[in-house]
């Protein structure tokens, strides 16, 4: 009959039996997949019913169609799956229908059978059609097949297949439009089994794989079902969402990574982990394996990881800002931060247990999710930053704050202030608590506020743990490097099965570790973004805590807040350590260097703000790295703003003088500053900063100077008399080819690794030393009025006599070791920046005490002490040429040692001075017409003017000076008593000194 001829009710009919594959009669044909509902046919006539299908009876007739024993037919979920499809193509062949009327009623019935159909798939998932007896496919792993197929992508393939073929949703058909009408509408009570066991299906699909495997699908699936707000609810209240105890034989902390559901998402990383814990595919074996014979590949392995993992960001932030943004599943979502950095906070120690706490690969993942999720804070908005609320840290139920080391305050200091707070607020309050059952107080803060402080524990639980374990793995990569270099070494000189087998095993060391490295590298070094927005969130940090002492401002308030002082200590010195990796790239230090150079200026040198020594240390360790020079910065950075003009010389003298004598690297610290010094010199306003500190800062300047005095003669006096002569023992020890041989194995090794350790120790000294000598010799040029004050004058004299003495006397030398340069031992160097400071400090001396005070130096001085260096000058003329080569500061340097030398003499008698200059003479002439006694040199110089004598103005050449072979002795036994007498009570005196 044609389509035209027939009823609504008999097209609809037709149309519902080709949907629902059931029929009311006995049909012609017997096919498997029709089922004959005899029984519910029956019925119908029995109360007077024509026999038609309709959407009013098929809620009945779906029942029994769903209860039924059929063993040929699909399992009930599979076979709705099948009528929403084949009511989908009907739908599609109504519309051809040319009478409208017509189209619409059937086109309301498809729809109508169709929701009839989701509505069916939602009960059948609570088992109400599970016929006994009968094999029955989970729901839930079709479920998952059709969900996988929904999101899948031409890409998915390229992946690890670790999902199977089922879960993959190969095989069976996705209609359109079903996954989003049966998670549309559906409820608490008809979903919650189903969606629990999805959600740790996905889990599961997740489980132990890498960035190379296929993570991709089972995360859009994710981000599919959060969709509706119905799923992401309870996602957040699934048993999994956060993992009570199980009886697995791990900590919490790594448990919450392993049991939940976001934990097997965000563990999946290139990062390595224990071996326990490894992913189903080593990123490290896989890509970085003997990585220096394959660049290619390893550019690719990078590329390629670094795609997937900001991918894997992406989604990940995708997850948490839908969760977020649902008002009812914020707070589950809160809770599961808060749970995961609790039980992982073991991780701040130097020594992580793997069994115990989350990966760095986890860590790392949450640390650029929650960067990501501060993205309105990091544009810089003040309306965002004045959210953030410090009371946060004392009054939120979340996270304990008060176990973290503050910045200033004492634990005790921070509960008196807190009970002060508290009883000052509880009086302000007390009224309208009154009217309440409670008188408890719960505060309420924004999700701002929380992401922020959460962010700053997760970066210092991950980012920067994993900036230090980098470190260590470094550390530990070059020594292994250094053994198997000594080892090689001596299977030059005889090979033996005991020295292959521990070359062996440290190769393999060596590539595991490299490929190791690789993988951080790839993850974090070379993810710019991730480090760009860890720096913007420390800048965000210190404009924060500076708002608390009004502004990047000097000087600072002579009390510290106590809102900045109990800040934890972590929030900053994780902002160095970020900040000491990351001078060198342009693309993470952009914007945010000046505000980090102000802050550091402001607090390095203030111990009533910042406790923490070494945390300042820190602090100018990162203005090192960020001298122009070094770092590529522009050199506006220090010399076009205002705050750094004015306190960066003072502030690091500071800290040279009060900040660094206890710390066990004060060395190093100190060498930091010099550098930073050095620069700082050649820049005009800077240099002026400095001689204002002198005038108004004398003691410090002082200080500061005794120190450089201090710390030049120790690393010097250790190089030169202690280290090096070690180190040439050992040396020789090495070199004795006989007695070496005879020494085990393990002992050579031992030897050879204290040797290379000895050569780090003397080249940091003598590297030291030269700069603070070079220190000396810069100061005393600007300001050498310090060097010849009462208290200085003798104390610069002796080391400067100490050190030329050591420089120019031959038995004193460098000890013969076979390169003295490897080890920046640089004699002429040391000897011109010597000679510099004797001639600086002889010109600012208007009062003559720098020979008097050179004289009295009883250890080092004698009267060949200037005499040796002007030879040792004249020997060479590259330690001196470079002074000036017109010989100027020769000349003041030789002059300067006769002054020496004639103020050991201390009062001399008239006869034996130079009637000319007033000065000792010391080969007498006389003059034959006035009969004078002169000094040669003197009257030498005289008669290059004219022969004349100055005297009588008589004719005078010097071929008529006459010898004063009596005067001349009588002066030499003088100077030899003077001396003597000297002598004694010098050395008595710099004994003293330097006791």
């Amino acid at each position: 009959m044609a389509a035209n001829m027939r009823s609504i009710q008999e097209i609809v009919d037709i149309i519902l039996r080709k949907i629902f594959l059931v029929v009311l009669q006995q049909p012609s044909k017997n096919d498997p997949n029709i089922v004959f509902l005899a029984l519910t046919a029956a019925k119908i006539l029995s109360e007077g019913k024509a026999l038609f299908l309709s959407c009013t009876m098929m809620d009945r007739v779906l029942i029994d169609r769903l209860s039924g024993d059929f063993p040929s037919t699909e399992p009930p979920f599979r076979y709705l799956v099948g009528c929403y499809r084949r009511a989908c193509d009907e739908l599609k062949r109504v519309v051809l229908m040319k009478n409208a009327s017509f189209r619409s009623e059937i086109e309301s019935e498809i729809k109508q059978a169709r929701k009839l159909v989701i509505s069916y798939c939602r009960l059948h998932t609570r088992n109400m059609f599970k016929t006994p007896g009968q094999q029955v496919t989970s729901v839930t792993s079709d479920l998952m097949s059709m969900i996988f197929a929904e999101v899948s992508t031409h890409m998915d393939e390229f992946g690890d297949d670790t999902l199977g073929d089922d879960t993959l949703g190969r095989g069976f058909d996705n209609p359109p439009g079903f996954i989003k009408e049966f998670f549309r509408d559906g409820d608490d009570d008809s979903m919650e089994l189903v969606l629990q066991d999805l959600f740790e299906k996905l889990r599961q699909s997740v489980d132990g794989i890498s960035p190379l495997g296929n993570f991709q699908q089972p995360m859009r699936a994710l981000l599919l079902l959060i969709e509706y707000p119905n799923n992401a609810k309870i996602l957040v209240n699934h048993p999994r969402w956060i993992p009570k105890n199980t009886n697995l034989p791990i900590g919490e902390g790594r448990m919450i990574e392993m049991e939940s559901i976001l934990g097997a998402f965000l563990r999946i990383s290139a990062l390595p982990d224990s071996k326990e814990f490894k992913s189903t595919t080593d990123v490290g074996q896989q890509c970085f394996s003997e990585a220096s014979n394959h660049r290619l590949a390893y550019s690719s392995s990078f590329t390629t990881i670094k795609k997937v993992m900001n991918i894997l960001y992406d989604d990940l932030v995708v997850v948490f800002h839908k969760l977020l943004n649902n008002q009812d599943t914020q707070e589950r979502v809160l809770e599961y931060l808060a749970e995961v950095i609790k039980k992982n906070s073991a991780r701040s120690r130097m020594q992580v247990d793997p069994l115990s706490s989350a990966s760095s690969g986890m860590f790392v993942n949450l640390s650029s999710v929650m960067l990501r999720l501060c993205g309105p804070l990091l544009d810089g908005s003040v309306e965002w930053r004045e959210q953030i609320d410090p009371k946060f840290l004392f009054h939120n139920t979340r996270l304990d704050f008060r176990q973290l080391t503050a910045l200033h305050a004492s634990s005790e200091e921070v509960s008196a202030w807190l009970e002060e707070e508290n009883s000052s607020k509880d009086n302000h309050e007390l009224e309208a608590q009154e009217g309440t059952s409670s008188g408890t107080r719960k505060e309420k803060y924004s999700l701002t506020c929380e992401c922020f402080f959460m962010t700053a524990r997760v970066l210092n639980l991950g980012l920067m743990k994993a900036i230090y374990e980098i470190k260590h793995l470094n550390e530990k990569l070059g020594s292994y490097e250094k053994d198997r270099t000594i080892l090689k070494g001596m299977r030059e000189q005889g090979a033996s099965p005991l020295l292959d087998a521990n070359i062996k095993y440290l190769e393999k060391e060596i590539g595991i570790l490299s490929q190791s490295k690789s993988s951080y590298e790839v993850q974090i070094f070379q993810d710019y973004t991730l480090l760009g927005q860890a720096s913007t969130f420390y800048k965000l940090v210190i404009i924060w805590l500076v708002n608390f002492v009004g502004g990047f401002k000097m000087p600072l308030p002579s009390t510290c807040p106590m809102k900045f002082a109990c800040i934890p200590e972590h929030f900053v010195d994780d902002a160095m350590d970020l900040l000491g990796i990351t001078f060198g790239i342009p693309e993470v230090s952009k914007g945010v260097v000046l505000d980090f150079l102000n802050f550091i200026i402001m607090f390095m040198a203030s111990n009533a703000y910042v406790k923490n020594p070494y945390l300042r240390a820190k602090m100018v360790e990162v203005l090192n790295r960020w001298i122009p020079n070094k770092s590529g910065l522009s050199a506006t950075l220090f010399e076009g703003h205002q705050l750094p003009l004015d306190y960066l010389v003072r502030n690091l003298l500071k800290v040279y003088v009060a900040h660094t004598q206890l710390l066990s690297n004060k060395f190093t610290v100190r060498e930091n500053i010099y550098e930073l010094l050095e620069y700082l010199w050649n820049v005009p306003r800077h240099l002026n900063a400095w001689r204002q500190i002198v005038r108004e800062e004398n003691e410090m300047h002082l200080n500061f100077l005794n120190l450089l005095i201090n710390d030049s003669m120790y690393l010097l006096d250790e190089s030169l008399k202690k280290n090096i002569h070690q180190l040439k023992e050992i040396e020789v020890e090495m070199t004795n080819s006989a007695e070496w041989e005879q020494r085990s194995l393990e002992e050579r090794t031992e030897i050879t690794r204290l040797f290379y350790s000895q050569e780090n120790i003397v080249e940091s000294d003598m590297k030291l030393a030269i700069g603070n000598i070079g220190m000396l010799a810069f100061i005393s040029e600007q300001i050498p009025a310090h060097f010849l004050l009462p208290e200085m004058v003798e104390r610069v004299a002796i080391l400067l006599n100490y050190f030329l003495l050591q420089l120019t006397s031959p038995q004193r030398r460098f000890p013969d070791v076979k390169d003295p340069e490897k080890y920046r031992y640089r004699c002429r160097q040391l000897l011109r920046q010597i000679v510099k400071i004797y001639v600086h400090i002889a010109r600012g001396d208007k009062l003559n005490v720098f020979p008097t005070a050179i004289s009295k130096d009883g250890r080092s001085y004698n009267e060949k002490l200037f005499t040796s260096a002007a030879a040792a000058a004249a020997d060479d003329d590259d330690i001196f040429g470079k002074i000036d080569k017109a010989g100027k500061v020769i000349k003041e340097f030789v002059e300067l040692g006769l002054k020496a030398d004639e103020a050991i003499l201390g009062e001399i008698p008239d006869e034996f001075l130079d009637p000319i200059l007033y000065t000792l003479m010391r080969d007498p002439v006389i003059l034959p017409l006035s009969r004078q006694s002169v000094d040669r040199p003197v009257i030498q110089s005289h008669l290059l003017n004219g022969n004349t004598d100055p005297f009588t103005r008589s004719h005078l050449t010097q071929d008529m000076l006459i010898p004063n072979i009596e005067l001349k002795q009588r002066i030499e036994d003088f100077i030899i008593s003077r001396r003597k007498r000297k002598r004694i009570r010098g050395y008595e005196t710099s004994k003293d000194d330097c006791g």
